[in-house]
């Protein structure tokens, strides 16, 4: 049976421990996914990532720690730097994952600054229903004033829905508190479970915006960077004409409100019929790769945080 390996990375930074935090876990089906489950929970990342075939298109699982999920963006660049580095020879300039959502190609581009910066191509958006914005204001515990009314609160998919709120001030941002009652009553009979809150005033000037992302329904609080809802963002801005055009390409914070200062790139061009949505990251490794012995049937030596694995089915496919 594989032995799976483990890889720690930091995604949308080049700095160690900034960014949001991602668990890859080379499993080729050696992990059953009641046990994906339970390292993604027992890690308590945003969302752990089990890599489960070693040839392109790359079949991969992501978890966050309540559910399985079908897109999100910090692990799909992520487990695409990994593939890069550690699975494929030749580190190739694309690199597609087989997700739930579909096919996912990240392409990899030289950084202005130097280093390698990972694209994504996000699917084809849907734009879905405007709500009231006073619901949104009792969601993130702001006044009713602090939502910009120029710009709808909307629903907003390139794989995982986004609730899109547009604030009018970095003030407002940092004053949100989510309420989960106000959050669980919005969002109970809706797909988009989260919640991205933006303002046009950012920390740096470099920056063109700041954001805040909620998703407590997958077991994450508040998310240090969100590729998903970044993407479902820049969608937006484009539909939205928020700049005044419909393409748009921006630098976004996130993160700075819980010690994880993260920056993402945005690409987004409306054609009318479609818009072409592209969000870009940075890849700081924590560590080499570490292997698993506690998934293999032989060693069960490996815990994180006092939970270890049981090995798979011991036909070598993930349940």
């Amino acid at each position: 049976m594989t032995t799976p390996e483990l890889h720690l990375v930091d995604v949308f930074t080049s700095d160690r421990y900034a960014g949001n935090q991602l668990a890859v876990v080379e499993s080729y089906g050696a992990v059953s996914a009641a046990d994906m489950q339970a390292f993604a929970a027992e890690i308590g990342f945003s969302e752990t990532t089990y890599v489960e075939s070693d040839a392109s298109p790359y079949r991969v699982r992501i978890f966050t720690p309540e559910a399985e999920i079908p897109f999100a963006g910090h692990p799909t660049l992520g487990t695409a730097h990994v593939i890069r580095e550690h699975v494929v020879d030749g580190s190739p300039e694309e690199v597609v994952l087989d997700l739930d959502v579909g096919e996912v190609p990240v392409e990899a581009q030289d950084g202005e600054t130097g280093g390698t910066q990972l694209w994504m191509t996000q699917q084809s958006p849907t734009f879905g229903a405007e709500l009231p914005p006073d619901e949104l204001a009792e969601v993130l515990s702001v006044p009713r004033r602090a939502i910009d009314d120029r710009w709808p609160v909307q629903v907003v998919s390139t794989g995982l829905a986004t609730i899109v709120v547009p604030l009018v001030d970095r003030e407002a941002l940092t004053a949100i508190e989510l309420n989960r009652k106000a959050y669980d009553r919005v969002t109970g009979d809706r797909k988009a479970k989260n919640v991205l809150a933006v303002c046009p005033d950012p920390r740096d000037e470099a920056n063109d915006l700041a954001v805040r992302v909620f998703a407590p329904f997958y077991g994450v609080p508040e998310d240090p960077a969100t590729g998903s809802s970044n993407g479902c963002l820049a969608a937006y801005l484009a539909r939205h004409r928020y700049f005044g055009d419909p393409t748009v390409a921006v630098r976004v914070e996130q993160g700075h409100e819980i010690g994880r200062p993260s920056l993402l790139g945005l690409r987004a061009t409306d054609r009318g019929e479609e818009v072409h949505v592209e969000v870009e990251a940075g890849v700081d490794p924590q560590s080499s790769a570490h292997s698993l012995p506690g998934l293999t049937p032989s060693v069960r030596r490996f815990s994180v945080r006092g939970t270890g694995f049981e090995p798979a089915d011991p036909s070598g496919t993930a349940s």
